[in-house]
């Protein structure tokens, strides 16, 4: 079971930084002025996606099993608002800052580690169950910050994955076909 558990953590750890990757190519495809843009009055820029991980991931996982995940000191609703930050150069310090506090709070963790308690808003999870819910709401904003990127983008888009109409090639190369 430990092994399980072992690659459990690793395979954690390497899934964000997937996830960090994708969401740093979409990120470093917009100029200053784009990311700061909200496609619609309800909708979200990629500034505000950007602060509002930096602020869950510091609020998260800070004193990780210690202390609840959701600290007094957060204040959720401005996350939303990037009127604070000016420069891309601002968000992105943030945006490193939560990534290196997840990390570092992930990176010394052992299997025995899984099965404890930590809470988030006063509610119980296990330490593999907080990880799980993290790594699904991670995914969800960078999906978000991807989109919008690429909305942003148009034609200049630069694809993070497999171009449209050649995915058939990919695969060949990927089984060695010829």
């Amino acid at each position: 079971m430990e092994d399980i558990a072992h690659h459990y953590l690793e395979t954690s750890i390497k899934v964000f930084l997937l996830y960090k990757k994708e969401a740093d190519g979409a990120i470093a495809q917009l100029d200053e002025q784009q990311l700061f843009i909200a496609p619609t009055p309800e909708s979200n820029s990629v500034a505000a996606i950007m602060k509002h991980l930096w602020g869950n991931m510091l609020s998260r996982w800070t004193d990780f099993l210690t202390s609840d995940g959701e600290k007094e000191w957060r204040d959720r609703d401005a996350e939303f608002e990037a009127t604070d930050i000016k420069t891309k150069a601002e968000l992105i310090k943030k945006w490193e800052e939560g990534w290196a506090c997840m990390f570092n709070a992930l990176n010394p963790l052992t299997p025995a580690d899984l099965g404890k308690t930590v809470y988030i808003r006063g509610e119980e999870y296990t330490v593999l169950k907080a990880i799980q819910r993290q790594t699904a709401h991670y995914a969800s904003h960078i999906g978000q910050i991807v989109y919008v990127a690429k909305m942003l983008k148009g034609k200049e888009w630069k694809t993070l994955s497999i171009p449209k109409g050649q995915s058939k090639a990919f695969n060949q190369q990927m089984f060695g076909k010829k």
